[in-house]
Order: C-alpha cells, then structure tokens, then sequence
C-alpha cells in the first residue's frame, strides 16, 4: 500500500474511532409518562441541563414527555435491557423488578411529605437505591410523585363506604391493588397512557394520583369528584442503565449523580406548588372537592394492614413510620 494510501487508511480509522466514541458518549434518552408541564418534566428537563453542563456539553440527555418511549412499566425494561439508557418513574411498576422498594407503597406509611423525603433521602432509602443494581439498574435518586388522592365520575367520596363498587384504574402494582380491594374498589391495572381514554369511555369510573398528575394530565375534564384521601405517598426514581453508569468515568458517574440531585429539589419544589395551588384550581375548573376523615380511612385498612405486617414484617414498617 502507498504511504498516501496508508494515510488515508489511518485518517479514516482513526475518525471512525472518534466518531464513534462521540456517538457512544453523546446521546441518551429519558423518559416520563406525564406531561412536559409537570413535577416530572420539571425533573428530567432539569437533569438533562444539569448532565449537559457538569460534562461540558460530551453528553447529551434528549428528554421524551408524555409516555413517548411508553408507559412506566415499558421504560423500566427499557432501562434494564440497555435499549434506552435513563428513566423517570414513580414507583408504581417498580416492584415488579424490585420486590424490596413495596414497602414503601404500603397506605398511610407516612405522616407527610416531609416525613417521605426524610426516610429517602436517609439510611433507610439510600439502602434500597442499593438494591435495583443487581437488576440491570442504577438508582441515582430518590424524587417524587407525590401525595396521592381519588377521583371518579359516579359519586362524591366522602367515606371508605362510598368507594365500595367503584372501578378504579390503579397502578401495577400488588401493594396498592390489595389496599384498594380492601376499600371495596373494583381494581383495573392499567399503564398511564391509557387512563385519561379509559376514563372518557367510562371503561372506569375513576383513579388516583397526586395533584401534580392530575392537573397535567387534565384528569378534570374526564372526572367529576375529587377525595382528598392523600392514601399513599407516591416517590418517584431516577433510573439508568447499570452497564452505561459503569462504563462512565468516575468525573462523569458524579455528574449523573450530582445532576440528580439537582433535580430532585426542582421535583419536589414543583410538587410543593402543585399541592398549594392544585385544589383552587381545579375546584375553578368545575370539580368537587371533598375534605375526608382520614382516620376512617386508616381504620378501613385495618385488615389489609395487618397481611402487609405479615408480608413485610411489622419491625420494618415500624422502622420507617417511626423515623425521625
């Protein structure tokens, strides 16, 4: 081969490799199921600036809205196959990958917002971010979805009785299908992008999600009646492919972390407004709004609480209603 014919050879290898390693480094995609405008896209809209900025623009994070790659359930396998490299997911699916993280699904665990985000950001969930690596998975924080209430087309809510009979959509996801049978509600597991049809078809009656969703996706033109019930709090994670954390440098692994938790406060600061505004809101916007006793709640889970004792040991749900 003549030396110009060598050169070229090597200048074409050799831009491949760059080409390449830029390919590698540059593009990844997140996802959500909800709106843009949300508590959800506040958070991936944040970690893709965040990741962009603390790599010096090598790495880019492409956000997609609204159930675009899928459902929540879809973009968890998608994370742990590696054909999609980032994820924002409530924990509603994650069970069916992580068994550990049902606990914190369980009804009425937590005294308030304040109380859930000191449990996961403390030991007990930095402990449980440990567990998704062994499932193809890196957690990198914990971030929220928020306190969530009831909505239905058929009838106001205002005691456990009244949810007797009422089809609702619910998450995939055991813990809150057994509490809910225990309510009496006619369970219908169902992925997000699905529920705003299903509840303009009437295929159910209603749902539950916090305000933050239920204002983003404009459940108040498909749903009457509001219970403000605040019967599970609802977090939310910040997930990536295992393989593609390890593969990064170690500067680039505390970017991706750091970013988190960045965005992790926007998250959490959007929910605040959302929770302080949501209610007029959505009263303005024509639905009725119902006050409830949550201790008859409670009291109305008694037996349901009592499997979840035996499921996940009493000493442990103690650990974390009890933390301080």
């Amino acid at each position: 081969m003549k030396p110009k014919t060598l050169a070229m050879a090597g200048a074409l290898a050799a831009a491949l490799v760059v080409a390449g390693a830029a390919s590698a480094q540059t593009n990844m995609k997140i996802s959500i199921s909800v709106a843009q405008n949300s508590h959800q896209g506040v958070a991936i809209d944040t970690f893709a600036k965040e990741v962009e900025m603390r790599t010096n623009g090598r790495i880019k994070v492409q956000p997609f809205y609204s159930g675009a790659l899928g459902g929540e359930r879809e973009s968890i396998e998608a994370v742990q196959l590696g054909t999609q490299e980032l994820t924002f997911t409530s924990t509603g699916p994650v069970p069916n990958f992580v068994p550990e993280v049902r606990i914190l699904d369980i009804p009425f665990l937590f005294r308030d917002k304040a109380h859930a985000r000191a449990v996961l950001d403390g030991p007990i969930g930095q402990e449980m971010l440990t567990k998704f690596d062994s499932k193809g998975m890196k957690a990198l924080a914990w971030a929220e979805n928020g306190v969530r209430h009831m909505t239905n087309n058929k009838r106001p809510v205002n005691v456990p009785d009244d949810l007797k009979g009422l089809k609702m959509r619910t998450m995939e996801n055991p813990v809150h299908i057994a509490a809910y049978k225990g309510f009496g509600i006619v369970t219908t597991p169902m992925a997000f992008p699905e529920v705003f049809t299903a509840l303009q078809q009437g295929t159910v009656d209603g749902q539950e999600n916090p305000l933050s969703v239920i204002m983003s996706a404009k459940f108040d033109q498909v749903q009457k009646y509001l219970a403000l019930t605040g019967h599970v709090y609802s977090p939310a994670v910040f997930l990536m492919n295992k393989a593609a954390f390890d593969k990064l440098s170690a500067a680039d692994k505390q970017a991706f972390l750091d970013a988190a938790k960045v965005a992790v406060k926007a998250n959490r600061a959007r929910v605040d407004e959302d929770d302080a505004k949501g209610v007029a809101e959505l009263r303005s916007k024509g639905m009725q709004v119902a006050e409830v006793d949550k201790a008859k709640f409670v009291a109305a889970l008694a037996p349901v609480n009592a499997e979840f004792e035996k499921q996940f040991g009493k000493a442990n749900i103690d650990r974390i209603r009890n933390y301080k």
